[in-house]
């Protein structure tokens, strides 16, 4: 973003003062080393800070318990047999969606799995000798997708017989560079046809932080007849999603990360309504999906509920749940458009100050390996660094600054709009500016 930032305390305070969010920054717990200082926290794209509403909404749910015992499913200030419904107005925010598309349940990977069960089903044909082969049944994915994603795409395909790198098409950025172009994408697509099952790629992927073109590869897998699917981990809180618009089939997150919802939290999920409304979309059942007007009868054969919640297996985890809904809420008082303007401003900050540390500091020696243009990255810089990297990665965090490290030498900065501001921001350029080496 070319704007006309300038590298000092007073401008870093002025765009702080003009910040219509910066009130949100209170509703939220900062870490502190052993020295009892608060620190500079840019790790929100790996476990998102604590709401400070978070204890009390932990806390109702364990009275609520104490006091009613097995009766708080139906009685309590949110009963818990409906407990999921408490969080799909807001979920529909975040993901774009109508109300019956989402729903939260479990967690990511489990989730990545129940969809893949409905949405990767490959087709055969049979051939003059009467033996069954393999005709639309490829996955194509970015390659060096996070291990979950790579797991549990492994294991699909290979539950239909197929080897990994047979039924897998991964994509690489071209020689030299270090993100995917749009047009590879879209031509990797086209070509692979109708042998295409499923497109299944992240939002945000997660070590360059590249946003890709969700729209653009919903409609080139639809084209060829193919589903689209989306790890959004590291997109939704991050981005300004509008799944239904989009046409996407499915797609499923965490909610640890941008929408700080404590550590190895709920999972969300969406079904677009022409899968979700459809009794007879395959799908693993379990009682909380069952319908809810008949669920406590007991009976023989499942009646899917529709929507997103006919795939619900279990009952709800209220305690997680209840720190979630504290989160959203925080969500829905901002406003996801509004985080998303001002998350552009905040990491364009980011990369100004830290490109210009870089020219005035000759002993840092990094790239970033993120786009550089707003619509192509979120709340995410990654720094790929020289042999200094791990040093210069210690330094920050011995000066208050939690980044996050990932092997073999990137470092990872996310300026979560809801809770860093540009003072932050500058802090960290004027550590970088002074790392010593």
């Amino acid at each position: 973003m070319n704007l006309p930032f300038e590298n000092t305390a007073d401008f870093a305070a002025q765009l702080d003062q003009q910040d219509t969010l910066s009130q949100f920054r209170e509703q939220f717990i900062f870490p502190k080393n052993e020295q009892g200082n608060t620190q500079i926290y840019l790790c929100g794209n790996s476990l998102g800070l604590q709401p400070k509403s978070a204890k009390e909404a932990l806390m109702n749910e364990l009275e609520d318990w104490a006091q009613w015992g097995v009766e708080g499913h139906f009685h309590g200030r949110k009963p818990w047999f409906h407990y999921h419904k408490f969080l799909t107005d807001y979920t529909a925010e975040i993901a774009g969606a109508k109300a019956h598309e989402v729903v939260v349940m479990n967690h990511l990977t489990v989730n990545l799995h129940l969809l893949m069960f409905s949405f990767y089903r490959p087709t055969f044909t049979t051939n003059a000798a009467g033996e069954k082969q393999p005709a639309r049944y490829k996955i194509i994915m970015e390659a060096a997708a996070f291990p979950s994603d790579m797991y549990a795409v492994q294991s699909q395909v290979e539950s239909y017989g197929f080897q990994y790198d047979d039924a897998v098409i991964e994509l690489s950025p071209r020689e030299g560079e270090y993100t995917l172009r749009k047009e590879d994408i879209m031509n990797a697509i086209a070509e692979a046809g109708d042998q295409l099952a499923l497109s299944f790629f992240s939002g945000v992927q997660y070590y360059t932080g590249q946003l890709f073109n969700i729209p653009a590869i919903t409609k080139a897998a639809h084209a060829v007849g193919a589903l689209a699917g989306f790890d959004l981990a590291h997109t939704a809180g991050n981005i300004d999603l509008q799944l239904h618009d989009w046409d996407v089939d499915f797609a499923a997150w965490c909610s640890y990360k941008y929408l700080n919802s404590g550590p190895g939290n709920v999972s969300g999920v969406y079904i677009h309504e022409k899968h979700g409304l459809n009794p007879d979309t395959r799908r693993m059942s379990g009682w909380w999906g069952h319908k809810e007007d008949v669920r406590f009868l007991m009976k023989r054969g499942y009646i899917p509920e529709p929507g997103a919640a006919g795939w619900q297996m279990s009952n709800a985890p209220v305690f997680g749940m209840a720190v979630h809904l504290a989160s959203l809420q925080l969500f829905h008082e901002a406003g996801i458009a509004n985080l998303r303007q001002k998350s552009r401003t905040l990491t364009a900050y980011l990369e100004f100050v830290l490109l210009q540390a870089k020219a005035e500091n000759p002993v840092l020696q990094f790239e970033i390996i993120t786009p550089n243009n707003p619509d192509e990255r979120g709340a995410q810089l990654s720094l790929l660094t020289d042999d200094k990297g791990k040093a210069l990665f210690d330094y920050l965090f011995n000066n208050h600054i939690v980044a996050d490290w990932r092997e073999p030498n990137v470092i990872r900065l996310a300026p979560a709009p809801m809770y860093n501001n540009f003072a932050d921001v500058f802090a960290v350029g004027k550590a970088f500016r002074e790392f010593p080496g």
